[in-house]
């Protein structure tokens, strides 16, 4: 017994009490953010460059790739959360379905986790790297009433459903913008290099004038370059409300 007090006092003097370790990690963790958080370079020379500067920041284009990707996500998340909530409920009157709900529950905190690594990777908001296990000794009949009670578990069930309709106007607006600011870019070459008209009423065909046709090209770079901007603050609001419902707060 007297070599393991003098090895942890050892310990304690080169590394710290566990209150100074638990401080110094939670500064580590303030002071260096996720990559995608590091601000890029603001000094630009003028307000165009500036607003054309969002396609060299990282964060707009992590942004853009998790909106994309929610949909899918979110999918995945809905039918997981509709059907372990469902068989948990029927099931509930069997002690096997007991076993069921506790390995539910167990899984959204496993959710949880991937959502966050997915929301520090792409969005740059700081997510919790730990989940908060219950301590060993209860029982899984007190796990799973603990589970129910705890509201980190609705909150995350909150989210985990949303995700769905979330995502898909989120896929569904990015592809809209994108194709729209698009026909403006191909605008000269569908109507000079394929004849195409831009419409087509009562037998007569519709030409834009060729003065025109540098403006809707600039017209469809603006408009995807406002929706690089705000894909981004998105992207922001989205990390922000993902970490309020998510995180675990620790006292």
């Amino acid at each position: 017994e007297m070599d393991t007090t003098a090895a942890l006092a050892t310990i304690i003097e080169q590394y710290g009490s566990p209150g100074e370790t638990a401080f110094a990690y939670a500064e580590v963790e303030r002071r260096m953010p996720p990559r995608l958080a590091r601000s890029v370079n603001k000094k630009q020379r003028s307000g165009l460059g500036r607003f054309f500067g969002v396609y060299a920041d990282p964060k707009a284009w992590g942004a853009l790739l998790y909106m994309l990707i929610t949909f899918v996500t979110g999918l995945v998340y809905f039918s997981w959360v509709t059907i372990g909530f469902s068989l948990s409920l029927s099931l509930a009157l069997f002690i096997f379905g007991l076993f069921i709900a506790l390995f539910f529950l167990t899984s959204l905190h496993g959710l949880a986790l991937l959502e966050g690594r997915i929301v520090e990777a792409l969005l740059g908001i700081r997510m919790p790297r730990r989940p908060l296990f219950s301590p060993r000794q209860i029982s899984w009949r007190d796990r799973l009433v603990s589970g129910l009670k705890d509201k980190h578990t609705w909150l995350t069930i909150f989210y985990l459903l949303l995700q769905l309709p979330i995502g898909m106007i989120y896929f569904t607006g990015i592809v809209f913008m994108f194709a729209l600011s698009l026909a403006f870019i191909t605008t000269p070459l569908r109507e000079l290099g394929f004849n195409i008209p831009v419409a087509y009423i009562n037998g007569v065909e519709y030409f834009t004038p060729a003065s025109l046709l540098p403006l809707e090209v600039l017209a469809g770079i603006l408009l995807w370059t406002l929706t690089m901007h705000l894909v981004r603050w998105i992207g922001g609001l989205h990390g922000r409300y993902a970490k309020a419902l998510l995180v675990v707060e620790q006292d």
